[in-house]
């Protein structure tokens, strides 16, 4: 079984995000704490969590990036709990047998993004498309040769899963506001 932890390979998490997770920690999409916000509204950087940051579940925190790892069935359970106990205490679930379901949807989504080798780094790049939230990942690889992940920016290659002209991810721009009309 994989899952994914949160990585910060630089300190530029703790510039992006109001609040960084800590590295290590179990992540989860987290597109879910903008349901009942309107994301064109967003500023700064709650836009910027909302456009590209993964969700750090003890420390409700923002990731730029998430690495996929080894877990076990005891490590998916306990991720789990935390996710509902963190439903119901900061987001107003009314108890853990509620929020449950929900944390158990969340962690198989997880799952199903981790179809890439153990070590991979995971970006996500949210948008609103038709009026809906979409999501896409993108896998980066090491550069030949490299054997760890140790600076943020000595990436070669993306392996995108929607690739399209319109879907290049660019982290310095994610703060960035919007031209308006």
């Amino acid at each position: 079984m994989k899952l994914l932890r949160t990585i910060a390979l630089d300190p530029s998490d703790t510039f992006v995000f109001d609040v960084a997770s800590e590295p290590g920690e179990w992540a989860v999409s987290g597109a879910f704490r903008f349901y009942d916000r309107d994301p064109a509204a967003l500023a700064g950087k709650d836009r910027a969590a909302f456009r590209g940051g993964f969700l750090g579940v003890q420390s409700w925190g923002w990731s730029t990036l998430v690495q996929i790892v080894p877990a076990t069935e005891d490590d998916r359970r306990a991720l789990v709990e935390l996710l509902a106990s963190q439903l119901v205490e900061k987001f107003g679930a009314p108890d853990l047998a509620t929020a449950r379901p929900a944390a158990e949807e969340e962690v198989a989504f997880v799952e199903s993004l981790c179809t890439h080798p153990i070590s991979s780094l995971i970006a996500v790049h949210r948008n609103i498309s038709d009026g809906e939230v979409r999501e896409s990942f993108r896998r980066l690889q090491l550069k030949e040769g490299q054997d760890r992940h140790d600076k943020a920016f000595s990436f070669m290659e993306i392996e995108d899963d929607d690739a399209g002209p319109d879907q290049h991810l660019n982290l310095a721009d994610m703060t960035v506001e919007p031209p308006r009309r």
